[in-house]
């Protein structure tokens, strides 16, 4: 894009310097005809009208290091590659949303660099009204990852998604318990996360199923899972590893109000509702649930 660029550029200065009366040799008509002749054949078409829409170089090394949303990828935009991201979809229930208000609004005024996940809007800016703090916040669908999210070439897409599905047919239906608030950084410690973790109802067949999908990744020569997976969602964001300050507004809020989450009191709780695969912009369902 920079050579691009470039070529236009170059182009510009050619045309003003054939223009400018200061550069202009002497010479008859005739060799001045042929030379300006010469110098329409050989420039540039207009540039496309896209081309000048698009974002400073920064901007976009900045959009392949951020991704899609929030989500931050640790792996480079390449052509041909796609993300693959295999998941756990999660709502919470319209009840615990209400429930969860209170606590959020009140994280928002004590964090004000807090950004709701996917949606990259600061949080404080949706606490003012409630309904949406309720709606956009907490009533979109989460994600319990079961892998990383990773790059692979069109030609896996295929065999990835066929033995995800042979692995993981058919589940029972269990409960996923939600009982823990939590703070998470990623691996290059440039954002923090504030999530809501599944230490107790849920966690063994999670961790079945992280495994299956490990063993699918390292079929594919894909980097497995954390060593130790906990199974969690995010609901807000910040930039850089302030997960010091953000734990300790977590714990001083808590400490106040059990309904907020304490270590024998579930948050929320839902029923696992199958398994999603994602690969750039498809989406595919990997398994059928069924009833107990």
């Amino acid at each position: 894009m920079d050579a691009l660029r470039a070529s236009y550029a170059s182009s510009s200065d050619s045309d003003a310097d054939a223009a400018s009366p200061h550069k202009s040799r002497s010479g008859d008509s005739c060799s001045r005809r042929t030379s300006n002749s010469q110098r329409s054949s050989d420039r540039l078409p207009p540039p496309p009208l896209a081309l000048l829409d698009l974002p400073p170089p920064q901007s976009l090394a900045n959009y392949h290091q951020t991704g899609h949303g929030s989500r931050v990828r640790s792996f480079p935009h390449v052509e041909g590659n796609y993300a693959l991201h295999v998941f756990i979809p999660v709502l919470i229930p319209p009840a615990k949303r209400k429930e969860l208000v209170p606590f959020m609004r009140r994280v928002a005024s004590l964090v004000p660099s807090l950004q709701v996940v996917d949606v990259d809007i600061p949080l404080g800016d949706l606490c003012k009204d409630d309904q949406k703090l309720e709606q956009i916040v907490l009533g979109r669908e989460f994600h319990i990852s079961l892998g990383r999210t990773v790059p692979i070439r069109v030609h896996q897409i295929d065999s990835v998604v066929t033995m995800l599905r042979q692995k993981l047919q058919s589940h029972k239906r269990y409960w996923i318990d939600f009982s823990k608030w939590e703070v998470f950084v990623n691996d290059d410690r440039t954002r923090s996360f504030l999530s809501i973790e599944v230490i107790t109802g849920g966690l063994s067949e999670i961790a079945r199923q992280i495994q299956v999908v490990n063993d699918v990744y390292k079929r594919h020569n894909l980097p497995e899972f954390y060593k130790d997976p906990r199974p969690h969602i995010s609901l807000a964001w910040a930039l850089g590893d302030i997960s010091y300050s953000l734990k300790q507004v977590v714990e001083e809020l808590k400490r106040y109000n059990v309904d907020f989450g304490s270590s024998n009191k579930s948050i929320f709780a839902c029923k696992f509702s199958g398994i999603e695969c994602k690969i750039g912009k498809k989406s595919y369902k990997i398994c059928n649930v069924q009833d107990l």
